[in-house]
């Protein structure tokens, strides 16, 4: 990890405060998707905000932006955004008006190379089997000196399972198992079809191939406060206690 500004800014962001309001939020996923998403917006466009302060007239490409609760958010920091989402049921999920919105896969962006300023990917890693391939295409088309912003769930971490809770301890198959049995119905984020198990160990190892390509400015849990930062320094704390890794590049 490099000491950098916006790394100092980011910490002075993740707060206790923080920290439980958004656990408080999460909780609201399922039976109130506009305020669970609303304050997960607002704490993006915080968080890529600590790394690039001034995002007026900049470009965002917002790799899986789902049903387009972040649009607003960045917009009204000036943000030029984008959003490239792969399932049309999943776009118009908020019933939310698209404006700037593609169909696409994030593995291979519709986009030229190195045409972004920002691209960006919220828990979207751990939705997609190719999650690195996916990561490659986000370098692709960032502009030199731009910035890649990759923030996910680690599955070994308490919310690995999503909605299925902490029955994805008893493996992700069972767990799914389990919680059809017990709603009559199979989770949005089904096990090996739409959600799949993803560590830290893969991110770090990844930003250390694609070093050629991008310098690694920062590598932090994104959800808890900064004095706990220190749990990505070590090996399996880091998969349980981290919850959710957050890579920020920039582009050579």
């Amino acid at each position: 990890m490099t000491t950098n500004s916006g790394r100092t800014r980011m910490a002075r962001l993740a707060t206790l405060r923080r920290a439980a309001g958004l656990l408080n939020d999460f909780r609201y996923e399922q039976s109130d998707p506009a305020r669970f998403y609303g304050a997960l917006a607002a704490d993006t466009a915080d968080m890529v905000e600590a790394f690039v302060p001034d995002l007026d007239g900049k470009v965002i490409l917002d790799v899986g932006g789902g049903p387009g609760y972040f649009a607003d958010a960045f917009r009204a920091r000036g943000a030029h955004y984008i959003s490239v989402e792969p399932d049309p049921t999943e776009m118009h999920a908020g019933g939310l008006e698209h404006r700037g919105s593609v169909r696409g896969s994030g593995q291979d962006l519709p986009f030229g190379d190195g045409c972004m300023d920002i691209t960006l990917s919220s828990n979207v890693v751990e939705h997609t089997s190719k999650p690195w391939e996916m990561a490659d295409d986000m370098l692709r088309v960032t502009r030199p000196g731009g910035v890649v912003i990759i923030s996910y769930t680690l599955w070994w971490g308490p919310f690995g399972g999503h909605e299925m809770g902490l029955t994805h301890y008893l493996g992700g198959h069972r767990a799914a198992r389990l919680y059809t049995k017990r709603h009559g119905h199979p989770p949005k984020n089904l096990y090996g079809t739409s959600l799949f198990a993803v560590n830290a160990t893969d991110g770090l190892r990844w930003a250390r191939t694609a070093s050629d390509r991008a310098e690694l400015l920062a590598a932090f849990p994104r959800y808890i406060p900064r004095w706990m930062w220190w749990v990505m320094r070590v090996p399996g704390v880091r998969e349980v206690l981290g919850t959710n890794l957050v890579l920020v590049l920039r582009k050579k």
